[in-house]
């Protein structure tokens, strides 16, 4: 066994390159449908399109692979191996955001399109990259790892036997493929978004609000010349002598409550007319809850998830609860699936973009699909799939 005492410097970059790997896998372990979402985006950028299938297990398992060597570097179970896989691990991604970053200039140059990945996703949400960001990033980052390869014989072997360390790895790779599972078929229950779709979060805001008018009626009095402005309501209560004494002038829209832009545009809940929706299920002033099945992809969609939406709306509307749908499948999708599964509630549209977004019902709800409860435009409860209950909550 290597009894060799490190130097303090060695020591402290290990620790540090270590503890890099560890946060990073974290950032994206609490979150690993959203790294599986960005594998996606990597694999339409290569067109590679048939490994699509694979996104969540390339995710799930990358995300293990760095919590793996970041545990093994800062425990020093097994350097040697630990010191090439950070090699080969650092190596690959230089290069790769090294394209990336050469590739997206010259995008904005005008001078060929590639459609590469805008945000590599290296730390998930917690940390936002650009892709000359990620690569400036990723040259600081090799120089620790040559450092640490090249010196990897003088870091000494934690005191454990051979088994000992096989199952300290088995060890790493169960507690992070655990920790994924766990967030894979519940829901994430660690946000790091600001105004991101979490519970208690005021998610109105990405809704746009129209401005509320108030049609205005001017009569004058034939004898007096005075004049009354009425609202329609007010108007319809007035007798008959009152038409027999004033003349109609003019109507005029009173605005009561100005239009209020969304945060992030791009929701819209539409019906088959184009009617948007959205404005009435999250008004904070609304009258009543909302339960809202979001499924981003119909076609992904799992049935046990909709035999659950569908006891669940079913109780609803016994209890005079609105429970609604939205999803970015077209309009000839939505008539399939309703014919599918015998839908009794409006399912409505939200039109995207399939490459550049904004995927708002993808992020609003990381299962497929997922159920939110709204109150006046509040988060009051999140469900995936296998969760989703049979009865509505009570207040």
């Amino acid at each position: 066994m290597n009894r060799t005492k490190e130097p303090i410097w060695l020591m402290i970059i290990r620790i540090l390159l270590g503890c890099l790997f560890i946060f990073s896998s974290f950032s994206k372990a609490i979150d690993p449908v959203g790294f599986g979402v960005t594998m996606s985006d990597y694999f339409d950028s290569f067109h590679m399109g048939f490994l699509h299938p694979l996104s969540l297990l390339a995710a799930v398992v990358a995300i293990a692979c760095e919590f793996i060597l970041g545990c093994m570097l800062l425990f020093r179970v097994k350097v040697q191996l630990a010191a090439w896989g950070y090699l080969i691990f650092m190596t690959f991604f230089f290069f790769l955001t090294l394209w990336l970053a050469i590739a997206e200039y010259l995008e904005t140059k005008g001078i060929h399109y590639f459609g590469v990945v805008k945000d590599c996703g290296c730390f998930g949400d917690v940390i936002k990259m650009t892709n000359k960001q990620t690569f400036l990033k990723n040259v600081g980052f090799i120089i620790p790892t040559l450092i640490v390869f090249f010196n990897r014989k003088r870091i000494p072997e934690c005191r454990l036997t051979g088994l000992g360390k096989g199952l300290a790895i088995a060890l790493f790779a169960v507690l992070t493929v655990c920790f994924q599972l766990y967030v894979i078929h519940h829901l994430p229950f660690l946000y790091i978004r600001k105004n991101d779709w979490k519970k208690g979060e005021d998610v109105s805001v990405f809704v746009s609000q129209p401005a509320q008018k108030e049609v205005m009626f001017v009569y004058r009095n034939a004898a007096t010349g005075e004049e009354r402005t009425l609202t329609q309501d007010e108007l319809m209560e007035e007798d008959e002598d009152f038409y027999n004494n004033y003349i109609y002038v003019s109507r005029e829209d009173k605005i009561i409550k100005e239009a209020v832009k969304a945060k992030i545009d791009g929701f819209n809940m539409l019906d088959e007319n184009g009617a948007d929706h959205a404005p009435d299920y999250f008004a904070t002033d609304r009258d009543g809850e909302v339960y809202i099945l979001y499924m981003h992809n119909l076609s992904e969609t799992r049935d046990k998830g909709i035999d659950n939406a569908m006891a669940l709306a079913k109780d609803c509307a016994a209890k005079d609860i609105d429970f609604v749908a939205i999803t970015n499948s077209p309009e000839e999708e939505i008539s399939a699936f309703v014919s599918k599964y015998g839908i009794e509630f409006p399912i409505y549209y939200n039109p995207i973009d399939p490459i550049t977004g904004p995927f708002m019902v993808r992020d609003a709800m990381r299962s497929n699909p997922g159920v939110m409860l709204l109150d006046k435009g509040i988060v009051k409860e999140k469900w995936a799939w296998r969760d989703i209950p049979a009865t509505a909550l009570s207040k």
